[in-house]
């Protein structure tokens, strides 16, 4: 699967997803776009779009969109806080289809206290 993580992503986490061709929007050359800007311009480009901006399902229309994207939700953007939700990620996204919002977040039993 094609994957294009947001810039406000880590790209360490592309190391952990082993299996799927991983870009970055800084690395395809599109870093500072606008959201919806953004999202246009990604058509074509990946499978699946990963974010951890919680705005974008609510202020873009991703319906019609010709990729998935998913939105970790985490403490922080930091990597050790992103990681473990990564086996998570790989379990939603067998079968994803385009237009669709993944929303991953760590099963409440594991969820460190705040």
């Amino acid at each position: 699967m094609r994957l294009v993580l947001d810039e406000c992503m880590p790209r360490q986490i592309g190391r952990l997803l082993p299996g799927h061709e991983v870009a970055t929007v800084q690395r395809l050359g599109a870093a500072g776009m606008k959201n919806g800007q953004l999202l246009s311009w990604l058509g074509g480009k990946c499978d699946l779009f990963v974010t951890t901006d919680r705005g974008m399902a609510r202020q873009q229309h991703l319906a019609d969109r010709p990729f998935a994207v998913a939105q970790l939700q985490a403490p922080s953007n930091r990597l050790v806080d992103l990681a473990p939700l990564i086996p998570v990620l790989e379990a939603m996204i067998i079968g994803v289809r385009p237009g669709q919002v993944l929303v991953v977040r760590t099963p409440v039993d594991e969820r460190r206290d705040s």
